[in-house]
């Protein structure tokens, strides 16, 4: 590297290696690792002090100003304001701050909220009657600002609507009223059934919670602000609301319940629910759903031994019915795969 360095000067860098038969990237990395080598450290001078800034008499007076008793739950800004009408000044605001941060006296002194964590509500239903869920949806009355509360509970295997009522308000006396009449007309036996509902101020009335202690019945609620927490409600709801007869604006109260007492019959009794392997809600939670789907499957044998290249020599089977109603199913931890050590060739 030294030839190049000396023959470069006379002849130029690229003409120097080609005689050389050298790389001029291999001499440049050369060059600045020599360079690294050698270059003396740094030494950064200290700041000098700043001709404007307070002294360490003024420094201490403005300290104990700013922690006495007077002040010591005070903001530097109100402690600069207050002193300037008292035809005092010390120091600017940006200072008062700048000061009390040498000694972390800066930080925020209010009590800051602190969320609390909320555990994933995750309710398994295998049959009838063991988990509902529950909820209340405004449907509008005939001029604006105006709405009627519609309660609804749901059977979440079946889908089956178990009880509803129309009230002009939300009331936690109305619900407690419901929840009672629709336990004890499906015969729900003491701790077999699980009352699921959002966060809403009837949903966790002490009103509703001691009705449940009395019942037997455990209460479960969604996470604030998660609606998926309560999906067959809101799904119901939808159903409702999508329907092609549904009005924009109701005339009045019974107009609404008019048109529910058509409209919850037909959805237990008539309506083919996707979510049930297209049976009704009804067949599935008085235990009809069986027969039914047997029925469906010897109608598509026949079909198929009518007809076998139709089907592609496939015989179709109806939809499956519902085994498991889940809120929030746990997640299915993927097993780790552990890989081979990698061997080292010599």
């Amino acid at each position: 590297m030294a030839g190049v360095n000396a023959l470069a000067p006379d002849v130029g860098m690229v003409r120097a290696c080609s005689v050389l038969r050298l790389h001029r990237s291999g001499v440049y990395r050369e060059d600045v690792r020599r360079r690294c080598l050698v270059t003396p450290a740094v030494v950064r001078s200290l700041r000098p002090v700043p001709p404007l800034s307070l002294s360490n008499a003024e420094r201490q007076t403005l300290k104990d100003v700013m922690c006495s008793e007077r002040f010591g739950d005070c903001a530097p800004p109100t402690i600069y304001a207050t002193l300037l009408d008292e035809g005092v000044y010390l120091a600017s605001v940006r200072t008062m701050y700048r000061l009390l941060e040498v000694d972390a006296q800066v930080r925020e002194r209010r009590n800051q909220l602190t969320h609390p964590v909320y555990a994933k509500p995750e309710l398994l239903a295998t049959g009838p009657n063991q988990v509902w869920s529950w909820d209340i949806t405004k449907i509008k009355g005939p001029v604006k600002w105006t709405n009627y509360h519609l309660y609804v509970i749901l059977d979440i295997f079946s889908r089956y609507v178990v009880g509803w009522m129309i009230a002009p308000r939300e009331s936690a006396q109305l619900a407690e009223q419901l929840i009672a009449q629709t336990v004890a007309k499906q015969n729900v036996a003491p701790g077999a059934l699980t009352l699921h509902a959002d966060r809403g101020t009837s949903m966790r009335s002490k009103t509703v919670a001691e009705l449940l202690v009395d019942l037997e019945v455990t209460k479960s609620h969604s996470r604030p602000y998660v609606s998926d927490d309560n999906p067959y409600s809101e799904a119901h709801f939808k159903t409702l609301k999508y329907r092609p007869d549904f009005p924009q604006r109701f005339g009045c109260i019974e107009d609404a319940r008019a048109y529910c007492q058509e409209f919850f019959p037909w959805y237990n009794d008539k309506h083919c629910h996707s979510g049930v392997g297209y049976m009704t809600p009804a067949a599935v939670h008085y235990g009809q759903a069986q027969v039914l789907f047997e029925l469906r499957a010897d109608t598509l044998g026949t079909a198929f031994m009518a007809n076998p290249k139709r089907f592609k020599g496939q015989c179709p089977q109806p939809p499956k019915l519902p085994v498991t109603a889940w809120i929030n199913p746990p997640k299915m931890e993927r097993p780790k795969i552990k890989k081979p050590p990698q061997s080292s060739l010599n």
